[in-house]
């Protein structure tokens, strides 16, 4: 009950900051918006925004996790707030500051996303969608493609998944029996499945024999 109750109180929270904050944004008064961000940060968490910022991702959720338990509304607003936060730093044409902060979002909602966590706003898999369309100029570093490989599975976006998985091998990060147990997993799938997730089963017979062996890591 507690739980549901801090979620709950969360959301109505985010709910309130992101009005605020939007309504700064079309005031032109970013930086306002911007401190309203950083206060938030700085002292709603257990870890301060100093902190927050310097941490990454990963390590951002193992210091969310208290005896196996993530803080999923926690780990969903520091995302959330990030998002706004690269948003208003677009607004001031500044992307060598808004893109660090987009990403570690997109990885903070990625990985909610692959432990299925429950919507605040959004789901996190919507929240992830919505910025990986906005990194989609930018070449994304190894470690963010492979979350994206997962997510995108996870999601059952396999034809996605497939895309991802050829960046990967073709930047030598991926090791080739990991590609070939992917396929070996979407061959577990019923037909049905396969083609809501894009793909057939020819065209995932077709991509395991396809797989570079030869760019094994």
């Amino acid at each position: 009950m507690f739980q549901r109750d801090y979620f709950m109180r969360m959301i109505e929270q985010m709910s309130q900051v992101v009005g605020q904050v939007m309504g700064l944004r079309q005031e032109r008064k970013q930086d306002e918006a911007l401190v309203i961000i950083d206060e938030l940060l700085d002292k709603h968490f257990r870890l301060n925004g100093k902190l927050i910022r310097s941490l990454s991702d990963a390590d951002l959720v193992r210091m969310m996790t208290t005896s196996g338990m993530i803080e999923t509304a926690n780990i969903h607003a520091i995302a959330l707030l990030m998002k706004e936060e690269a948003d208003i730093f677009d607004d001031q044409e500044r992307p060598e500051l808004s893109y660090p902060v987009r990403l570690k979002s997109f990885h903070l909602f990625m990985r909610l996303a692959l432990i299925d966590a429950p919507p605040m706003l959004r789901t996190p898999s919507e929240e992830a969608a919505e910025l990986s369309r906005k990194l989609s100029i930018y070449e994304l570093p190894p470690e963010t493609k492979l979350l994206m490989f997962e997510w995108h599975e996870g999601d059952g976006r396999y034809d996605q998944a497939e895309n991802m998985l050829y960046e990967l091998l073709e930047d030598g990060v991926l090791p080739a029996e990991e590609a070939t147990e992917f396929y070996r997993r979407l061959l577990l799938l019923p037909d049905e499945s396969l083609a809501a997730g894009g793909l057939s089963r020819e065209e995932v017979l077709l991509g395991q024999k396809q797989v570079p062996i030869e760019k094994s890591v």
